[in-house]
């Protein structure tokens, strides 16, 4: 109790923190002084251990981590616990979006994902109004997004069709280089080129948008899916009732052997820990906390239980890997040599068949199964790299890069990403950055971002933060409730260390 109280002062007299990020911290700290739901012996130890990781999401979480809400459904039918009748009117639409989104939970209790906007707004823009009348509402709406929502992880999708919502978008984004929302372009085969090298200039301006492999992720869950947060992938009306990780770092230290021993007895005993962890949580939630019987959410239809699952991430494949070679005697790392390549991708396809093996309840969005993760890692994670990338800094060539890292992206449903790190010559060419995106996807990239060396945004793990607001974060505090995790991710991870590219025109075509 003295711990707890301390914490408590610590947080109510603090100078860098505002108002309502103090009530968010003290809720979590309420909720961490519960009882943890019940574990064996052997997972216990390794979640102490963290070899295993719940995300630090707190002790019994009351809401899933991640709500992705049917929002065009809410658009049609009105949402009666808030007394919103459907909207008629573009105006309308975007004051019922901006009051639902209120209402929308998740681990960083604001909402994760925005919807589709494009094609939500798309059909209350009348044929009459001007562009330019048009991006003044969308640039009120997108400041309200950002002053309402103050956190980097709040995200919406567009694409992969063309459309006057979509430019519209790209030209607000461009003219307010704000954080919120973090957006992702869905990019088909039949997306138009002009539509992506509209986009590719609007990442040169703000960071933004990620590219996903539309068709990939249409094979994994269906049409109605979207990417959120970071960029973590899930069933729209669904989402993800927890994330947890297991460290491989970690795992291969507390294992004696090559890499046929790992895959044989050390992966089986760690994953089904994880799996275990999951499953704590996940009952906790429904059976317990009773999320899915008492939110409007669920009861008017906007989320179904049967669409969420379980987010099973791993991180640290990086130094696993290093690891299994030098005990190999192979003189090899992990993204540019073959024999550590072809290490990496035998370990995830081995941790795939044992995550698919596994059946988790209230898991229908993923078949009675986990979803598998590349977690991006959070600012505490020392000297372990995020997911199955490659180490910061130590990053090869732009083609060597994706070569290593895409024959991963098909395991892993619930998001993979990549960021890349590129000269800023390659403004004057935006076309060589469309051939990059169409030859990276027909090679098996699912989700990747870019950004430029000299940009005043960085991306973090996946989220979006400015150079700017990191400063004297620790004196003065932030508005963005992300820059916090984001200038301890600087500290800890030197993101902006990353090895610069430089892009050739065509170099990864879908041709070459």
């Amino acid at each position: 109790m003295d711990a707890f109280r301390a914490e408590a002062e610590g947080l109510v007299t603090s100078r860098a923190l505002g108002y309502d990020q103090k009530l968010r911290r003290l809720a979590t700290l309420a909720d961490n002084a519960l009882p943890y739901p019940g574990l064996s012996p052997l997972c216990a130890e390794a979640l102490e251990a963290r070899v295993i990781c719940d995300m630090f999401e707190g002790n019994r979480p009351f809401t899933p981590r991640y709500v992705l809400p049917d929002y065009a459904l809410a658009l049609r039918q009105g949402v009666a616990y808030l007394e919103l009748e459907p909207p008629t009117t573009l105006d309308d639409a975007l004051s019922f979006l901006t009051i639902l989104y209120s209402q929308v939970p998740s681990v960083t209790t604001y909402p994760v994902y925005l919807g589709d906007l494009d094609a939500l707004l798309e059909p209350f823009v009348p044929t009459e109004l001007p562009d330019a009348e048009l991006d003044a509402k969308l640039r009120r709406f997108w400041i309200q997004l950002d002053r309402m929502l103050p956190d980097a992880f709040v995200h919406a999708n567009v694409g992969p069709g063309d459309g006057r919502v979509v430019r519209a978008i790209w030209r607000v984004e461009r003219s307010l280089r704000q954080v919120v929302p973090n957006l992702t372009l869905k990019v088909s085969p039949e997306t138009p080129d002009d539509l992506i090298r509209d986009a590719v200039e609007t990442v040169f301006v703000t960071g933004k948008p990620h590219v996903v492999n539309h068709p990939m992720m249409v094979a994994d869950h269906g049409d109605e899916y979207a990417v959120v947060s970071c960029y973590n992938s899930l069933k729209v009306r669904g989402g993800a009732h927890s994330l947890v990780r297991l460290n491989l770092k970690e795992a291969v230290t507390r294992h004696v052997g090559g890499i046929d021993a790992f895959c044989a007895e050390a992966l089986p005993h760690w994953v089904e820990l994880t799996a275990e962890l999951g499953e704590a949580r996940i009952r906790s939630l429904v059976e317990q906390q009773g999320f899915f019987e008492s939110n409007f959410l669920a009861t008017e239809g906007l989320v179904d239980l049967d669409r969420f699952s379980l987010m099973f991430g791993i991180f640290g494949l990086a130094e696993c890997v290093n690891e299994l070679m030098a005990r190999e005697d192979v003189d090899a790392r992990y993204g540019h040599d073959a024999r550590a390549n072809e290490a990496s991708w035998r370990v995830t396809r081995r941790i795939a068949e044992l995550v698919a093996a596994r059946p988790l309840p209230y898991c229908g969005g993923g078949a009675g199964f986990a979803y598998l993760h590349s977690q991006s890692g959070i600012d505490l994670d020392l000297e372990t790299t995020a997911g199955t990338r490659i180490p910061i800094g130590d990053e090869p060539g732009l083609r060597e890069h994706i070569t290593a890292c895409a024959p991963h992206h098909a395991l892993f449903a619930a998001g993979i990403s990549d960021i890349f790190h590129v000269d800023e010559t390659v403004q004057a060419n935006p076309q060589a950055m469309v051939d990059v995106i169409r030859g990276a996807f027909e090679v098996g990239m699912r989700d990747f971002t870019f950004n430029l060396d000299s940009n005043e945004f960085i991306r973090i793990t996946g989220y979006l933060v400015r150079k700017s607001d990191l400063v004297g974060v620790d004196e003065h505090g932030a508005r963005h409730s992300s820059d916090y995790l984001a200038a301890t991710a600087e500290v800890n991870h030197t993101v902006t260390t990353r090895a610069i590219k430089r892009v050739i025109a065509a170099e990864l075509s879908p041709q070459a």
